[in-house]
């Protein structure tokens, strides 16, 4: 049976719908969140999720943001939306399809990026994506393999290396194995609250496999831990909200505070006592924070 949702109620009361387009030649879904009949003036944000995850990861933080539309999709070759044919899946492409994406789709809207998808946002914003605003949340901001848990990275990357080296069948079960979701999940989870951490592994054990294929996900393992936001940071001068955990191990705090500083623009807000799920365990926070940074008032009975 499924854990229930923290967030159930609030997220019911968000109007969603989904819808596809077509981004570099393949179909990508999405989901628009928010009041069909809304203000005309009402902030618009595209969020891209994180590595192996999808739109459903980011639910938490829309269920907080009601009033704001909120485009999530699918990244190629995760979720819904199909990899995209005959092109290796590295930066370049999903900086690519994120231009593309936001083009076709809501030109002008703020960008949020989540994980590996603050390197696809900063990337894309920097080769020249038009946005008023840029928001990263648990923004990668130092290489991956010299994080606190560089050895775990490490092993990680020999799990995901045997797992395209392996029989495609047995290199498929392995990548999709539910132990080893369930590891990540409790290597990343640091709440004590039994309920929200049951939460957090039915998510993962839900959406973390939801990948094409091991090419995919092999390709995309290798951008996460290749590039991190450091390198687009200082020539993004658009205003720029990072939204950081005190116990992410995969970014130190003392490396996101440095990354705030390589921006001609930007402002840092620390969440204590939460690493690398600030989405799933902080969302009202991070959500506090957006509204801050857009400076919009939070909404009555929210």
């Amino acid at each position: 049976m499924p854990a229930p949702s923290p967030y159930a109620a609030r997220l019911a009361a968000v109007p969603v719908e989904r819808r596809e387009v077509e981004v570099l030649g393949s179909t990508t879904a999405y989901w628009v969140y928010g009041d069909p009949d809304a203000a005309t003036d009402a902030p618009t944000i595209i969020a891209v999720h994180g590595f192996r995850g999808e739109h459903h990861g980011l639910e938490p933080v829309v269920a907080y943001l009601p009033g704001i539309r909120i485009i999530s999709p699918d990244l190629p070759g995760f979720g819904e939306t199909p990899p995209v044919p005959g092109r290796e899946h590295d930066l370049g492409l999903y900086a690519g399809w994120l231009c593309e994406f936001a083009r076709a789709v809501a030109p002008g809207a703020i960008i949020l990026g989540h994980s590996f998808g603050s390197i696809v946002s900063s990337a894309a914003v920097a080769s020249g994506l038009q946005t008023p605003r840029l928001i990263l949340i648990n923004p990668i901001g130092a290489p991956a393999l010299e994080g606190p848990k560089g050895l775990l990275t490490r092993i990680a990357v020999l799990y995901y290396s045997l797992g395209a080296r392996l029989p495609e069948r047995l290199g498929t079960a392995l990548l999709r194995h539910p132990l080893t979701v369930r590891v990540m999940s409790i290597a990343m989870a640091k709440t004590r609250d039994p309920q929200l951490r049951r939460f957090i592994h039915d998510q993962h054990d839900a959406y973390f496999s939801r990948f094409a294929d091991r090419d995919v996900l092999h390709d995309a393992f290798v951008t996460s831990v290749s590039h991190d936001v450091r390198a687009f940071a200082g020539v993004i001068d658009v205003p720029t909200l990072l939204i950081a955990a005190q116990r992410d191990d995969i970014t130190p705090i003392e490396a996101e505070r440095r990354l705030a500083m390589m921006f001609p623009n930007a402002e840092l807000v620390e969440i204590a006592g939460v690493g690398h799920l600030i989405h799933y365990e902080t969302p009202a926070e991070a959500a506090g924070a957006i509204r801050r940074f857009l400076r919009l008032p939070v909404a009555r009975g929210r």
